[in-house]
């Protein structure tokens, strides 16, 4: 081969199974493509899975321009806002550097754990318990967003509705006499009374619905001590409120106390084990990003990701804890409608998932030291 036909950019001969870039700047190109491409279709991994998907595409050549190019689309204006928020608070400069060497994989006893889920939750997409679950919902009347909206201005913690006649006919349910109706809109009536499953009795329901958010086993209370008081050193306010029967906890960013930055609310029936479960399954969702990053960077922001994602990310962090201290919960069970054919996700982080597990696991263990605000920082 003559000088003028190699290749400006270096390499070594035989060294990868991916052709060789003619130039740093084509590299440079394809790998910024490859990145937007990937991020927009939903994809926010850890910075290390990204570095993986990318040199599977272009070969090892990708971490001579990961850094830069990743720094340099945290400012480019024609990304979304979100998505930069993605690149500058989860893709951190020192997580790059941790990706670049070497550092950044999954724990290998999370990642059986996570094998283990997967497994189970197959084998429960077969079960009598699951066919029930989805009959059950299949049956559920399907109203539209606007209805669905209305009722949970009326009821924030309504998990299902219907109406006197299908809780009755459909679900052999019967409306309780001192039951309160919720008002939707509907075609040639002016307005329809509608029902939660709270305020109806009558058959039990699928399995699904009874134990979604149980678990089983014993459980030390300093457990729960140590991460509630982690949790507010963390400026996160956990707080113990009645909900519906089918909603065992819930985080938001909508609270009125300004000491705190998100506000968890767990079901004040839940047993001890089972309250610890939602409430890690909840702190997951927080730490990975789900509800966005606060003003001093101390979760990640990766939000837009889809439902599914979302839920198998937080759920299997829930299970990995409270697999590592015994106790037995129904992921398996609240899994098997998000994972299609018992394949995850692509856009599932493992790594992420295995570093906010162990993050949870010690909340549980010790207490942390507290963090600074970056208003405190400035301060002399």
């Amino acid at each position: 081969m003559s000088p003028a036909d190699q290749p400006e950019f270096p390499f070594t001969p035989g060294g990868d199974a991916v052709a060789a870039p003619k130039s740093e700047a084509e590299l440079r190109a394809q790998v910024r493509e490859a990145i937007l491409n990937l991020i927009e279709a939903g994809n926010q991994p850890s910075a290390g899975e990204l570095l993986t998907r990318l040199e599977e595409q272009f070969g090892w050549w990708t971490r001579t321009v990961f850094m830069p190019i990743v720094q340099a689309l945290r400012s480019d204006l024609t990304v979304r806002e979100y998505l930069r928020e993605y690149l500058k608070i989860t893709l951190t400069d020192e997580e790059l550097a941790e990706a670049l060497r070497g550092g950044a994989k999954p724990e290998r006893e999370f990642t059986s754990s996570i094998d283990d889920l997967v497994r189970t939750t197959a084998l429960y997409r077969k079960s009598a318990a699951f066919r029930d679950a989805i009959e059950f919902t299949a049956k559920f009347r399907d109203y539209a967003p606007f209805n669905n909206m209305l009722v949970r201005v009326q009821n924030p913690s309504c998990g299902f509705y219907a109406t006197a006649r299908d809780w009755r006919n459909r679900f052999k349910r019967e409306i309780k006499e001192d039951a309160r109706p919720l008002l939707i809109l509907a075609p040639m009536h002016p307005v329809m009374l509608v029902y939660d499953l709270d305020a109806t009795e009558g058959e039990p329901l699928p399995e699904k619905f009874e134990s979604f958010a149980k678990a089983e086993g014993e459980f030390e209370d300093g457990i729960m001590a140590r991460t509630l008081e982690n949790a507010e050193r963390m400026a996160i306010l956990v707080q113990r409120k009645p909900l519906s029967t089918t909603h065992g906890g819930f985080a938001t960013t909508r609270l009125r106390d300004g000491r705190f930055k998100i506000r968890v609310a767990i079901h004040d029936k839940l047993d001890a084990a089972s309250a610890y479960s939602v409430l890690c399954h909840e702190l997951a969702h927080i730490l990975l990003g789900h509800l966005g990053s606060d003003a001093d960077g101390w979760w990640p922001s990766r939000i837009n990701l889809s439902h599914a994602t979302v839920e198998i990310e937080a759920e299997a962090v829930s299970f990995i804890v409270c697999q590592r201290i015994g106790l037995k919960s129904s992921s398996a069970a609240y899994l098997a409608s998000f994972l299609a054919d018992g394949a995850v996700p692509a856009s599932v982080s493992m790594e992420l998932i295995s570093k906010v597990a162990g993050r949870i696991e010690e909340m549980g263990k010790r207490l942390l030291p507290e963090k600074l605000r970056k208003s405190a920082k400035k301060k002399p």
